[in-house]
């Protein structure tokens, strides 16, 4: 069935993943521009308030569209979970347009801050809105932040399908977005160093657009000169398939046993079904129609 854009269920969907996606980066981009521009707070200033941003995006956005809020875990969905394919780009642009909108305006509330830190709108303070190789600091290839994207989003799609299975052990009490949010803390204490731990295409390229268009003329680049946005896209699109596979491989086939078994007919127990006896033979010699 074609997708039909004036379909309201698919609005509504749509409008909350922006919204959840929105509220994501206010917290993130919001809490770097704080650490990076006004010194205050420190790493795990950062890694917090990207895992509370999340938590509070998935939310904001989990009954209406799911809260995927990044599009690997959207083709993540598609791929193992039966998320419909049509929806994956319209989910993977309202993403990178909350994402944007969110960057814009942590761009103009900390406009001054921003300025007086970083006039010239450098690399200085680029990772407030968009991730470098080695965090802009460290000796990391285009390839190692490839890598890192990688094995980052993979690690975040695998336990989003472990939390997020009915089959498996859910979180109760609707507790599903706080134990994702830890996910991202986890994620950004362990992970962060190599490619600032985007995982999330939306989330870097939503933002890097926007502050190519507020004065970062190199947003697009890292320190080395070299086109960098690419990374944090491709990184974690792969990331989401091996993730996936890997969620697959390890707890989905056990648990699609554990629920065949489940399905199976109960029998009383110490019960055996009884075999079927064989017919019986007619004794050698004898014919059919003689006495």
């Amino acid at each position: 069935m074609p997708m039909r854009f004036h379909d309201r269920g698919l609005a509504a969907e749509l409008a909350a993943e922006f919204a959840g996606t929105l509220i994501l980066i206010l917290f993130g981009c919001g809490v770097v521009a704080q650490v990076s521009a006004a010194g205050v707070g420190d790493h795990d200033s950062i890694a917090w308030a990207w895992g509370l941003g999340v938590a509070l995006g998935a939310y904001t956005a989990g009954r209406i569209s799911g809260a995927h809020l990044n599009p690997a875990v959207s083709v993540a969905l598609a791929l193992f979970r039966g998320f419909a394919w049509r929806k994956v780009l319209p989910y993977s642009l309202a993403q990178t347009a909350g994402a944007f909108v969110a960057a814009l305006l942590v761009r103009w509330n900390y406009s001054e801050v921003l300025a007086a830190a970083d006039p010239g709108h450098t690399l200085k303070t680029q990772g407030v809105f968009s991730t470098l190789p080695g965090n802009g600091t460290f000796p990391v290839s285009q390839y190692g932040a490839l890598r890192d994207q990688i094995i980052g989003t993979a690690i975040l799609v695998f336990l989003v399908l472990v939390l997020t299975d009915l089959r498996n052990t859910p979180p109760l009490a609707n507790l599903g977005p706080v134990l994702i949010g830890l996910v991202v803390v986890a994620v950004g204490m362990g992970w962060g160093t190599n490619a600032g731990y985007a995982i999330n295409p939306a989330r870097d390229l939503g933002p890097r657009l926007a502050s190519f268009l507020t004065g970062y003329q190199g947003a697009w680049r890292d320190q080395y000169g070299d086109l960098y946005f690419w990374v944090p896209i491709v990184g974690p699109l792969l990331g989401a398939v091996v993730g996936g596979a890997l969620f697959r491989w390890f707890v989905g086939s056990g648990l699609d046993r554990l629920e065949r078994l489940a399905a199976e007919p109960a029998r009383p127990e110490g019960v055996r079904p009884q075999a079927v006896p064989p017919k019986a033979s007619r004794p050698a010699g004898k014919r059919r129609g003689r006495r």
